[in-house]
């Protein structure tokens, strides 16, 4: 597939994390180390967190060592999102199968940052949103080399895993004394122990506000031959209701990847799952299908850190498919986790974004080796919504569809969803030809897809509206 132009896209804003404008830092100088012990949940602070967790209850506080998010089903559309309060948290760490090294502990005392560490190269202005004071760092050694990164920098390690993905180290690094992370990236470019550096940035689920699932008929697969019997796939996504009639036996495995964090709503991943392989009165695309659902959201967001963690747990479920209904700034581990997945055999779906045809380019979808899916409607109208692009790559329904929720059902509107019927579209087609590479899968779907728009793949549709039928004969 030819290479995307790489644009940054900047996320819808949520009252509990900072946002950043494109050329712009943000740090808060206002956390005290209580709240930060809290946030960074560590041992000497777990005490105090669990009585009052620094703060009152409610969206955007600590509570018993929890960090409380924003309600998830958010009217996007046609208001604009309501512009953030400086509240900075961050999802708590989570705890991964493949973890070879417990993360070191807190500091002893307060960190005094040294004075003359060298630059590796100009701080850079930070793009998208990221937590304010952390950090992201691949490491080539033990966890006393990471230590001393943290000891030589005056950082804190407020966790470390050992990366089937990214095949190194993840360290994140907490930054305790309010340097901007563009210095603080600099400062460990700077220093050769160090692999790779990022922002932990944050990710948006893609869920418009919102009559029967259409979806069958556009993308023209017969609902009674429609099935994706034990193909493996994976969802990032929110926690589900694994008690709704609709998800009875669908779910083969959970995993939380933001423990600590209390889940106040289902209905997104619920929705996600119920489209791809639902049962019963609202049958999913793909029926027989096992879901690997790693919750990975809460609040509509999610952190860097948070969404490898998700990502590592699905690859090592042999899984064929990975549903990633969210949007985020461009990151390189994030892209490499990709790449890496995508050469182990993996398709990766992902929704292009719901942030109007200005918005810049939607992460991951916007990476090479990840179909980006647009939504369209029941008469195959582009959601107005939409983000546009070159790396838009297939259309799917994903307008006013009726899907399962944590409520039961719903009407549902988005990327999100439009991304969760190609998922299932994709196991359709695995289903039947269990040795289809994902190369051929995404070249089937490329070539048979119904031309919408301008001539040929453009940057609303990208190559047409999907045609299941016609992908599977490609291959015959």
């Amino acid at each position: 597939m030819a290479a995307k132009a790489v644009v940054l896209h900047a996320a819808m804003l949520a009252a509990t994390f900072v946002g950043a404008p494109a050329v712009a830092q943000t740090n808060d100088p206002n956390l005290s180390q209580k709240q930060i012990d809290c946030l960074s949940r560590t041992t000497a602070a777990g005490a105090d967190c669990d009585k009052d967790g620094g703060g009152q209850s409610g969206a955007g506080n600590a509570v018993g060592g929890a960090v409380f998010l924003p309600s998830l089903i958010v009217d996007l559309f046609p208001n604009p999102p309501a512009r953030p309060t400086p509240a900075p948290t961050q999802p708590a760490p989570p705890k991964s199968p493949t973890s070879s090294a417990a993360p070191a502990p807190p500091p002893s005392g307060p960190i005094t940052p040294p004075t003359g560490l060298n630059l590796a190269a100009p701080p850079r202005a930070v793009s998208g949103e990221f937590v304010p004071d952390e950090v992201l760092v691949t490491v080539a050694g033990d966890a006393g080399a990471v230590q001393r990164i943290a000891t030589t920098l005056g950082l804190q390690v407020r966790s470390q895993r050992q990366s089937r993905l990214l095949g190194t180290t993840l360290v994140r690094y907490g930054i305790p004394d309010g340097r901007p992370v563009g210095v603080v990236l600099a400062q460990l470019a700077a220093d050769g122990r160090t692999q790779r550096r990022e922002p932990n940035h944050i990710y948006s689920l893609q869920q418009a506000a919102g009559i029967v699932n259409y979806a069958f008929e556009r993308i023209a697969l017969d609902s009674k031959q429609a099935s994706g019997e034990n193909v493996r796939i994976a969802v990032i996504d929110t926690g589900i209701d694994d008690t709704n009639p609709a998800l009875k036996g669908v779910i083969a495995g959970q995993f939380d990847a933001m423990p600590n964090v209390p889940i106040k709503k289902r209905d997104h991943g619920t929705s996600v799952d119920g489209l791809i392989a639902g049962v019963g009165a609202l049958e999913g695309i793909a029926p027989g299908a096992k879901i690997y659902h790693a919750r990975a959201f809460e609040g509509g967001k999610s952190s860097m850190d948070v969404i490898l963690s998700a990502l590592d747990w699905a690859a090592e479920q042999d899984v064929r498919i990975i549903n990633m209904s969210f949007v985020g700034p461009k990151n390189d581990l994030l892209g490499t986790a990709c790449r890496n997945a995508r050469a182990l055999g993996m398709v990766l779906v992902a929704a292009a974004g719901n942030n109007g045809p200005k918005a810049p380019y939607g992460y991951p979808a916007a990476f090479d080796g990840v179909i980006a899916v647009t939504a369209t409607d029941a008469k195959d109208g582009l959601m107005p919504q939409a983000n546009r692009g070159a790396y838009v790559f297939l259309s799917a329904p994903g307008v006013e569809m009726v899907a399962p929720s944590g409520t039961g059902s719903d009407v549902v509107t988005g990327t999100s969803f439009a991304a969760a019927i190609v998922s299932g579209a994709i196991a359709n087609l695995i289903h039947a030809a269990p040795d289809r590479s994902a190369d051929d899968i995404e070249k089937a779907l490329a070539a048979t897809a119904k031309d919408l728009g301008p001539k040929g793949r453009d940057n609303d549709f990208g190559y047409g509206l999907l045609d299941i039928k016609a992908a599977a004969a490609a291959k015959e």
